[in-house]
């Protein structure tokens, strides 16, 4: 098994300190697709990603991500409060491999949804986006993320199915496999604002906002533990796993977002054993 360590050997945390003054900004975080990064800014101050406003809260802190394909270069701008310049820094990132499985001879039901439930998942495609939509000052993206639970992984961020000729959507969490009503935790604090029991492909769904645009949501579950509205700690029990929505077996699938940006779980966590990093996160050699 690889592990993440010895794979990003030279792509271990970075944290950049740049003074101005007595002030200085940091960012901490894998300059890789998939990765977010957390930093702190001087109160006040403006900052940047490229052509996008990065929201700092009253405390400095600021979060930003990296989606599965973003490009390799990106401008961080950013002004302090009471001076007319700005500061620089181009931010080059990894491009990494992902796990890619062709599947030919499939019954075309099984891969293009009837026609009768569009209408459907159209609607829980907004209903989740609506669940993810607010920017708040919760302060949960700060905490050193946890596993939400035990179990086997047995899927990774990044991973795509080619179906009868047609790339599927990537799989943009983490699997993982374990018995029906096994705990589920949050893996930060943060605020409930999704607690569905029923949507289309997901089935019983959670979201935490856990602030900044910083969204965990929670697939598969068989029940709840909590409601929406509801603010959690890091650890506390948030629900069970289960197999509901459109699922072969219980297990959890686990997603991260930065807003619209859908990031990599294990990128937050500890390492942990078997999850093959080698797979789902290394970075590639085409360059």
């Amino acid at each position: 098994m690889i592990g993440r360590r010895g794979l990003f050997c030279s792509l271990v945390t970075i944290v950049f300190v740049i003074h101005t003054h007595v002030q200085a900004l940091t960012l901490d975080g894998e300059y890789l697709q998939g990765s977010l990064i957390r930093g702190t800014l001087v109160p006040g101050a403006t900052l940047f990603l490229n052509d996008q406003r990065v929201d700092v809260s009253e405390q400095g802190h600021f979060v930003f991500g990296f989606s599965r394909d973003d490009k390799l270069t990106h401008l961080l701008k950013w002004q302090l409060p009471g001076e007319k310049t700005w500061s620089e820094k181009t931010l080059n990132i990894q491009k990494r491999a992902y796990r890619i499985q062709r599947i030919d001879g499939l019954d075309q039901n099984k891969v293009t949804p009837p026609s009768e439930v569009l209408a459907r998942i159209r609607n829980d495609a907004q209903r989740v986006r609506r669940a993810r939509s607010e920017v708040s000052t919760m302060r949960g993206f700060t905490d050193s993320f946890i596993w939400p639970s035990d179990g086997v992984i047995t899927g990774v961020y990044g991973s795509q199915r080619i179906l009868n000729g047609k790339p599927s959507r990537p799989h943009f969490g983490i699997d993982l496999a374990a018995s029906t009503g096994t705990p589920v935790v949050a893996p930060a604090s943060g605020v409930v604002t999704l607690a569905d029991p029923d949507l289309y492909y997901s089935g019983a769904t959670l979201i935490i906002d856990h602030g900044l645009g910083v969204f965990s949501t929670f697939l598969h579950l068989d029940s709840f533990a909590v409601g929406v509205g509801e603010t959690v700690s890091q650890g506390q029990k948030i629900g069970e796993v289960g197999s509901s929505g459109r699922s072969t077996g219980p297990h959890l699938d686990w997603r991260i977002n930065w807003k619209s940006v859908r990031l990599d779980p294990a990128l937050l966590v500890p390492e942990r054993d078997g999850l093959d990093y080698s797979a789902s996160s290394r970075p590639s050699q085409d360059r």
